[in-house]
């Protein structure tokens, strides 16, 4: 678009274009330009559909300012500095927006955002508001107000591909501006992983926990979740799956192992689960959440097959579905009754756990298995886990300038640190919850239950979700003593968008589990009748 086929709005103003614009104001007092008029005739339209192509940059776009006309005809003041940094779009309908504004004197009202087919309206609420180191140094400001401000909305839909996109704000005054911002097409997980990332290193004045928790209850938090549950129903659809070693007769159970970015662990575990008592009744199944290693998993389970006559199945997915939607869609393809969720790093510390495990299944009282866990151990021989229970953290937020109490759930461990002698937390009985990292389901239960909940990002709190699931549909989730080695935190690997996400399913699952924890399901001595040991 050039100057010929641009014309300026009715009501710019020239003045407050120069104001916001210094740059252009020096031009024009340089004589290099006529008027301010003359520079947006030329530039303004075409430099404000530039896009920050790449975080690190601080490129600001240049401003077209439209002033607001109140009811008595009178022009209303614009702020005195903005900035629009970003618009970003995934073919799914994600919207992510940021940038800054002075808006200490003159609190911001509402900022719109549309495009073809598309708006997004957004208030105070719904915008997460940051600290900004940069925006402080540029106005040479020592106030202790958060100009930073980002938002994500989940639209629901496809919409069309916009290559820029308005954007409106306006203050409590009534004073507004218009600007033309530039739209950057993302892939709907990356959108989802810079939106995890911001809600995760953003710089605030107060508590970066608590301004995350305030954030999500703005808003957001409902969005990330509609939008990656929306993502992980593409990625599970439609799975490559192979299988290897020998596949005849049905097994008894099936280990459901969910792989990210460590293959080497598949053939771990082949080598330590394989030719124990009672392991040749079971049969491995990889779900992989790391494409790129698909090849190397093909090539490994081939061969582990081979050398360990291991009967197994791989479950590739295109992307990283998280722990929920991977396991069931492992579930999906198991050909036995009785489904184990196991993590990647835990590996037997018994050599008959598997018998073990069978003979619990068989001999026990059905209410008893229908959902177990098992104690697993520290590599230095201390517990990591004999069973779970919950505690509630309050935690100030802010609402409305004031701060208020906000339930956040704590999942502890019983006995998590207690020496490999302490008999007290392997022995068997009902608990509020047992970990995902060895979690054992009558299949037909889990069915019932709708498998894991799909509503948490990548992993945590899927387990728990479960467990109180079964515990509401009459059936607590039980310990059994048959032990394993549990090498936490080796089999996977973190990064910012992975603790964005841990903030998003904290709060998930605080909202949904809070109120119903307070009738007798809280600290590590719950009343709630049905986990009485008999």
């Amino acid at each position: 678009m050039n100057g010929a086929e641009q014309e300026a709005p009715a009501d710019f103003d020239e003045a407050m274009y120069l104001q916001l614009n210094p740059d252009v104001a020096g031009a024009v007092a340089g004589g290099a330009l006529a008027s301010g008029r003359e520079h947006y005739l030329r530039y303004g339209a075409r430099e404000s559909r530039r896009y920050l192509p790449a975080s690190g940059e601080t490129y600001e776009p240049v401003v077209i300012a439209m002033a607001t006309i109140r009811p008595d005809g009178s022009r209303a003041p614009l702020p005195t500095a903005f900035g629009m940094e970003a618009v970003r779009m995934s073919p799914g309908g994600g919207v992510f927006v940021n940038g800054w504004i002075d808006d200490a004197s003159d609190p911001l009202a509402e900022l719109r955002v549309e495009g073809e087919g598309w708006a997004a309206d957004l208030v105070p609420v719904s915008l997460a508001r940051t600290r900004r180191r940069d925006v402080e140094q540029k106005l040479g400001s020592a106030a202790r107000h958060p100009y930073g401000f980002w938002s994500f909305l989940d639209l629901g839909r496809v919409v069309p591909r916009n290559a820029s996109c308005r954007v409106m704000l306006r203050l409590e005054s009534g004073a507004g501006v218009t600007l033309t911002a530039g739209v950057r097409a993302v892939p709907d997980a990356d959108l989802r992983d810079a939106v995890l990332g911001w809600l995760a290193g953003a710089d605030h004045f107060g508590d970066p926990y608590s301004a995350a928790v305030t954030c999500l209850d703005g808003g957001a938090g409902a969005q990330i979740v509609a939008h990656n549950r929306r993502l992980t129903a593409g990625i599970v659809a439609n799975p490559f799956v192979a299988r290897f070693g020998p596949q005849g007769g049905k097994p008894r159970g099936s280990l459901v192992v969910c792989l990210y970015g460590r293959p080497e662990f598949l053939f771990v575990q082949n080598a330590l689960f394989a030719g124990l008592p009672g392991m040749e009744e079971y049969e491995l199944i990889y779900v992989c959440n790391s494409p790129e290693l698909n090849d190397r998993l093909l090539r490994d389970a081939r061969i582990a097959s081979l050398i360990h006559g291991t009967r197994q199945t791989l479950v590739l997915l295109p992307g990283n579905a998280g722990f929920g939607a991977a396991n069931n869609a492992g579930v999906a393809h198991a050909r036995s009754d009785r489904v184990v969720a196991l993590n990647p790093d835990v590996v037997p510390r018994q050599k008959d756990w598997a018998r073990r495990h069978t003979e619990a299944v068989e001999l026990l009282p059905p209410e008893r298995t229908a959902l177990f866990g098992v104690p697993l151990y520290y590599e230095d021989g201390s517990l990591m886990h004999g069973g779970m229970y919950f505690d509630i953290d309050s935690v100030p937020v802010e609402r409305g300038g004031s701060l208020v109490r906000r339930d956040l759930v704590r999942v502890e461990h019983y006995g998590k640190g207690a020496p490999a002698g302490d008999e007290r937390f392997a022995r068997a009985r009902p608990v509020p919850a047992v970990t995902g990292a060895f979690m054992s389901v009558r299949r037909d239960w889990f069915e019932r239950l709708g498998g894991f909940s799909e509503d948490f990002v990548f992993g945590h709190y899927e387990d728990a979700d479960l467990c109180l699931r079964s515990l509401s549909a009459g059936t607590p989730a039980w310990l059994h003593d048959i032990r394993l080695w549990h090498l936490e935190g080796k089999g996977g690997t973190r990064s910012l968008a992975s603790e964005g996400a841990s903030f998003v399913n904290r709060w998930q699952f605080s909202s949904t589990w809070a109120a119903s924890l307070r009738e007798g399901l809280l600290g590590p001595v719950p009343t709630h009748p049905l986990l009485a040991a008999p």
